[in-house]
């Protein structure tokens, strides 16, 4: 096995040890998005798209929302903190530093982008937060903050994948309204 599959596999299993539910199943369907989006996206692309929120998967290394006033600062921090956490893993696979700056700069940047690459691993975790987030997200916070929650992650898309979440249909018609409130909102 190379270094970048090993890496992915230490990914997959930190994440898999995330007390929540949604993350093993988010990453894997944002590295799909990112492959839907760009099928050439380069290994680094792809270990950040695996990785972008391994922050979460880590209770102990874990940033806290409610340690910040703003919710943007706390995803900045998150973003930050994941970088660091995949640096530790990437060097301990010997993966090249090359492919490790260039997947920690976009882990440290998915969250709200600024270049192509960045913007698009933006896109791919966003879509994949209305994909397969919404339903536990919504199911554990609530309507309000799932709403409010939505609207932030909708109004970070590009226009290609604001596109793309209008097309997401849920099994649950309050999960339909749902999104379909938060787009109207955030088109406001």
């Amino acid at each position: 096995m190379d270094n970048i599959e090993q890496a992915k596999r230490k990914i997959r299993k930190v994440i898999a040890g995330s007390k929540v539910p949604e993350d093993p199943g988010h990453a894997e369907n944002t590295l799909e998005w990112l492959l839907k989006l760009d099928p050439h996206a380069a290994p680094a692309l792809q270990i950040a798209a695996l990785a972008h929120d391994i922050d979460r998967a880590v209770d102990s290394r874990k940033v806290q929302r409610a340690d910040f006033e703003h919710y943007d600062d706390f995803k900045t921090a998150h973003a930050e903190n994941g970088a660091l956490m995949l640096r530790e893993i990437l060097e301990a696979c010997g993966v090249s530093s090359e492919i490790s700056d260039s997947a920690c700069q976009l882990v440290t940047h998915h969250e709200f982008g600024g270049d192509p690459a960045s913007d698009l691993l933006k896109d791919a975790d966003s879509i994949s937060y209305f994909d397969v987030n919404l339903p536990q997200y919504y199911s554990r916070e609530g309507w309000q903050e799932t709403l409010r929650r939505s609207v932030w992650g909708y109004q970070r898309l590009s226009e290609r994948a604001k596109k793309i979440v209008q097309g997401i249909q849920h099994d649950k018609e309050t999960l339909n309204k749902l999104l379909a409130t938060a787009i109207q909102q955030a088109d406001l």
